[in-house]
This record gives C-alpha cells, sequence and structure tokens, in this order.
C-alpha cells in the first residue's frame, strides 16, 4: 500500500519483471551521475550507467548490479527499463572476476576508441557485479 514515504518502483527486462514494490528510496547511476529517487522527485528521464542499484524497502535494503537501460521517474513511481539487471545470488564471482581482468587487459592495449569504449563499459559492468556481490 503506497504512502507519503514511498513510491512504487518496477524494473523490467525483456526477459522478466524483475522488480516490483513499493519502496522509501531507489539509487543508481545514470550518465550524468549518481541519482537519489525519493517520493515526490521530480519528473525525469534519465539513461542508466552500469553500477549497483540500491534500494531502500521498509523491510530493510536490497542491491543489485544494474547494466544498462532507461529510468522514468515520476513523483509516485519509478520504472527502469533493464538492459540487465542481477541479483547477487545470481552473479558468478568467478566470472566477474575474469571479465573484469580481461577488459582491464584490453584496456591497457592499444585499441581503437570504440574498442576502448567496449572495454571501459564492460569493466563497468564487472565491477558492478563484483560489488554487488560485497
Amino acid at each position: 500500500m503506497a504512502d507519503s514515504n514511498s513510491f512504487l518502483l518496477r524494473i523490467i527486462t525483456p526477459e522478466r519483471l524483475f522488480y516490483e514494490n513499493q519502496v522509501n528510496m531507489v539509487e543508481f547511476n545514470t550518465t550524468e551521475g549518481e541519482i537519489g529517487v525519493l517520493p515526490g522527485h521530480v519528473p525525469l528521464t534519465v539513461i542508466v550507467k552500469p553500477g549497483i542499484l540500491d534500494i531502500t524497502e521498509p523491510e530493510g535494503d536490497k542491491v543489485a548490479a544494474l547494466h544498462a537501460g532507461f529510468a522514468e521517474i515520476l513523483p509516485e513511481r519509478v520504472t527502469i527499463l533493464a538492459e540487465v539487471i542481477e541479483w547477487p545470488e545470481e552473479i558468478d564471482e568467478e566470472r566477474a572476476q575474469a571479465a573484469r581482468e580481461r577488459a582491464e587487459e584490453r584496456l591497457r592495449s592499444k585499441a581503437s576508441e570504440t574498442d576502448l569504449a567496449r572495454a571501459e563499459t564492460a569493466l563497468q559492468r564487472a565491477v558492478a557485479r563484483i560489488q554487488a556481490l560485497r
């Protein structure tokens, strides 16, 4: 049930409805920087950047690794359309560490700008996965 201290957070991926619940706050990275959303936030649409998604529920906090997408922020709800998002229990730590190492190696190489941009994004995603496990 909604109240003035909460809003509806919906996170949708191409495969599933990842999350839907009343929350007190949500924080995540955008291309403009980190954003924290509370009830009554000014309407805004943002592009999601890889990082940690922090959800503050009345029962406690949750984290997930959010990789890319868009978010629509309204005073009474936030909808995130995510390309990929994972709960910590869905993340393979060894695979994330290996992806991080590969991305770091690609960044050290003399690659093209496009390859460097891809490597930087891959590194951000790997780091988000690893941070979500902590």
